[in-house]
């Protein structure tokens, strides 16, 4: 199965929690692909069967950056990816209050509205309580490759 890996990152720190992602998921099977900084066209190009979106939140619970023009290219033009299996891994600092992985909820309310389907409870990481997110993300990644294989 290809699974598209897609990170929104501020500092880094997502990117490398994707990057650690795409060889979890490889080592278990996958065809996991990550590009940082993907553009709508190299992502499609890829053919994904699967979606993982590993984000963090910045502001006041917005999507970072890099991810905002891919976010908002799929919301206005949805692809043909109806029933896919999908999954987001969000980061965030819960000092914040209620913008806690805003970004990774803005995430899971497009897949509702393209039609992805949520095969994990999104995995909420806390910058306020780890240091090595990339592999606190481990038990939930080898959840989340069950999940794909059906």
């Amino acid at each position: 199965m290809k699974v598209a890996i897609v990170s929104g990152t501020v500092y880094g720190t997502a990117e490398e929690v994707a990057r650690h992602a795409q060889a979890r998921l490889q080592a278990a099977g996958f065809e996991a692909w990550h590009q940082p900084r993907v553009q709508r066209a190299e992502l499609e190009a890829f053919a994904p069967q699967a979606l993982l979106v590993v984000t963090a939140t910045t502001g006041m619970g917005e999507l970072p950056d890099n991810l905002q023009a891919l976010y908002a290219s799929l919301r206005d033009q949805p692809p043909a990816w109806y029933g896919l299996p999908a999954a987001v891994l969000a980061l965030g600092d819960s000092s914040y209050g209620d913008s806690f992985c805003a970004a990774g909820e803005q995430v899971r309310e497009l897949y509702a509205d393209i039609g992805l389907r949520e095969v994990l409870p999104m995995l909420r990481l806390d910058a306020s309580e780890t240091v090595t997110p990339e592999l606190d993300a481990e038990p939930w990644l080898d959840q989340l490759a069950g999940a794909l294989r059906g």
